[in-house]
């Protein structure tokens, strides 16, 4: 039995790779196959004492203790209470610390130090203070492998609550909203990019196995980043209204005028909480413009000029802003921020042509697919001559909203909702029936142009 062990063992390592010498050892060879075909199947019970064993006599054998070994200590939290539950955490911080030690090229230092932070704070081992600080150390040292959307949560939330204990200012809460929404916005960004590879061939059923297991990871991973993004827009709330931004940006324009990032990201923020009627949106773009007279400006500019009835001299901005653009990310980027410009100020037509550069520029921009979705729904009244014309508006609406949800998992939240809510507005089935429409073709004579196919019965 122990040589047909072994030999599983020498086979396992074949496959998974042997870090050195330790290999030498029959013991952990024999107890290393033991404990991975127990953790197979999720013997974790079984699994722990031969796992135990080679952990600590042979730590740089196979990454497969340090694999199994996660599931196995989790495991083992999960069972245990008071003192036993504490230890156990504190072994898989160890574990976690010597997977960087032994395993570096399967590790990164941000990875362990937010994997040890998450342990702390699933286990109420430390309170806000402590948990931002070690979440703002692993950020700052390695933001690159700072990925664990759960993480980017507790960073900013803990940072809430000790502002909110009146031990942390507003302005460090702005810098950190900042650079996590920004964190959130590349890694999905990644994310869709991936998706937006896999989609043809879903839709052509052409995925293989492997492409759908992926496929299925990104959407799951994408609809996690929407969901945190969404918690911390909330966990920010009223402190990021216009009656505490513009006061703390007014009391530290003069400093930190000079200072393109705070600039950016003052500006930014001013524009995304519709904070332009301030004159002090104003002195922000004229600092913008000087220090960075980039793509954005120019946005930010049309916005202005639309503000002061200046029509065309906005759309030339935007057009601007476009051309100076050659990155396609951020061209869709202020290709979006132009078309809610045009939304705001009940510029349909002119939103949806914005709305449509964003997609061509980054076909993954699910935003751009909700905006004209709301063009869609809010102009049913001026699309038809029958309530049914009117109401088969929101087929189109509906179908533009789901559009990014598939394309953008992220949002999967708003454009289900949206999407739901627009079809409970189209035409029921009783309606169809009665209408005779069943199957024909609605043209709509409206901006929005275009048609769509009644459902069948």
């Amino acid at each position: 039995m122990k040589s047909k062990l072994y030999f599983t063992a020498i086979m396992f390592l074949g496959m998974m790779g042997v870090s050195n010498a330790q290999a030498q050892n029959p013991e952990c060879m024999t107890n290393l196959s033991i404990f991975s075909e127990h953790s197979k199947v999720k013997n974790y019970d079984a699994a722990y004492e031969p796992w135990k064993m080679v952990y600590e006599t042979c730590p740089q054998l196979n990454n497969a203790i340090y694999v199994y070994g996660e599931r196995i200590l989790k495991d083992k939290m999960k069972k245990a209470t008071g003192a036993d539950k504490e230890q156990f955490a504190n072994d898989l911080m160890g574990l976690y610390d010597n997977k960087l030690k032994h395993f570096s090229s399967k590790t990164t230092q941000g990875e362990t130090d937010v994997d040890k932070a998450m342990v702390m704070y699933d286990n109420k081992m430390a309170d806000d203070a402590k948990m931002y600080s070690m979440l703002n150390d692993a950020f700052e040292k390695d933001k690159e492998n700072f990925t664990n959307p759960k993480a980017l949560y507790i960073y900013f939330s803990s940072l809430v609550d000790e502002h909110k204990a009146g031990r942390k200012d507003l302005q460090e809460v702005f810098d950190v909203y900042d650079a996590v929404t920004e964190k959130i916005e590349v890694e999905n960004e990644k994310i869709t990019g991936k998706i937006a590879k896999l989609l043809p061939k879903e839709e052509a059923g052409t995925l293989t196995s492997k492409e759908k297991s992926r496929l299925k990871a990104y959407n799951s991973y994408s609809g996690a980043y929407g969901k945190i993004a969404g918690s911390i827009d909330s966990k920010l709330g009223p402190l990021a209204d216009c009656s505490n931004l513009i006061p703390l940006y007014e009391k530290s324009f003069e400093e930190k005028k000079g200072d393109v990032v705070w600039v950016k990201r003052a500006v930014g923020l001013m524009f995304n909480k519709e904070c332009t009627d301030d004159p002090l949106f104003q002195k922000l773009f004229e600092a913008q413009l000087a220090l960075d007279p980039s793509a954005d400006a120019y946005v930010y500019g049309g916005t202005l000029k639309m503000k002061n009835g200046d029509s065309s001299g906005a759309l030339a901005d935007f057009d601007k802003a476009l051309s100076l653009e050659t990155d396609n990310d951020k061209k869709s980027k202020i290709a979006y921020k132009v078309a809610v410009i045009n939304k705001r100020k009940g510029s349909k037509s002119t939103a949806r042509k914005y709305a449509q550069k964003a997609i061509d520029a980054n076909p993954s921009n699910g935003r751009a697919y909700l905006l004209i979705a709301n063009l869609y729904a809010t102009s049913a009244n001026s699309c038809g001559t029958s309530a049914f014309e009117k109401r088969a508006i929101y087929w189109k609406a509906a179908d533009m909203a789901r559009k990014a949800g598939r394309v953008d998992p992220s949002l999967s939240g708003s454009s289900s909702q949206a999407a739901n809510s627009y079809s409970s507005k189209a035409p029921s089935k009783e309606m169809i029936f009665s209408s005779g429409m069943a199957g024909k073709t609605v043209t709509f004579n409206c901006w929005v142009g275009g048609s769509v196919k009644v459902p069948s019965l």
